[in-house]
């Protein structure tokens, strides 16, 4: 399965390094067109995520009123996911698609010749010349990727920091564990890897404060629209009584 996968990101890989001419800067090309794609389904778990929080009052009404009868509990929360179009796995669905990239990307950066990035063993070797100060691009144990691997993790899960100080703690640990995880890729790994994941690192703080953080703001703005537009509904109908 992983090998399946290395072999079209390994296609897909040949064809940007064809063009970009540099391996290097071709991962990270690569690893932009990936969330780019993924953009979209980002969104969509923002939007799910929201959606879910709107309804929660409900569903702590459903648990509540069924906790002795699971069945007709699940049965009334499917009910009330497909009156509000939810589906409770939209959340998830960006890292399911995520997961099995890295993991074939794994197994492609680790053989690019048998995976079709490069014709021969000599076309890897003159193509791997390194990428700014990383000597190859196929090297493991580089404790400055492994820092950066680790800084970019740290600030792009502080970005995702929620105030809700019931999960303040949690997304704690979540920050420190994925620093130290990372680190441990960046450090252990192939530098292509690592490179890949810092990328997506940094690409995912771009996209909270270019993309989440606005689409947030205007979803909050537009509730409280219809919150204000249905109380000064409500006093002109008093009114109108009057």
């Amino acid at each position: 399965m992983l090998n399946a996968i290395g072999d079209v990101l390994g296609f897909i890989l040949s064809f940007i390094v064809n063009i970009v001419g540099d391996y290097g800067w071709s991962i990270v090309v690569f690893t932009i067109i990936v969330r780019l794609c993924l953009l979209p389904l980002m969104v969509k778990q923002l939007k799910s995520t929201k959606a879910m929080q709107d309804i929660q009052p409900k569903m702590l009404e459903i648990q509540e009123k069924y906790k002795n009868k699971p069945e007709k509990q699940q049965e009334e929360l499917m009910k009330l996911y497909k009156d509000a179009k939810i589906n409770p796995m939209a959340g998830c669905l960006p890292m399911l698609i995520q997961l099995p990239i890295l993991m074939g990307l794994f197994a492609l950066l680790r053989d690019p010749v048998a995976h079709g990035v490069f014709a021969s063993k000599a076309a890897y070797l003159a193509a791997d010349h390194g990428f700014l100060w990383i000597a190859s691009v196929s090297q493991t144990h580089n404790i400055s990727l492994g820092i950066l691997s680790g800084v970019s993790a740290y600030f792009m899960q502080k970005s995702m920091t929620v105030a809700d100080e019931s999960q303040a703690k949690m997304m704690q640990s979540m920050t420190i564990m994925m620093t130290l995880m990372s680190f441990y890729w960046g450090y252990m790994y192939e530098a292509g890897l690592a490179l890949y994941w810092t990328m997506s690192n940094i690409f995912s703080i771009a996209q909270y404060y270019l993309v989440t953080s606005p689409l947030k703001a205007k979803m909050a703005n537009s509730k409280e629209e219809v919150v204000k537009d249905e109380k000064s509904n409500k006093n002109k109908k008093s009114g109108n009584k009057k």
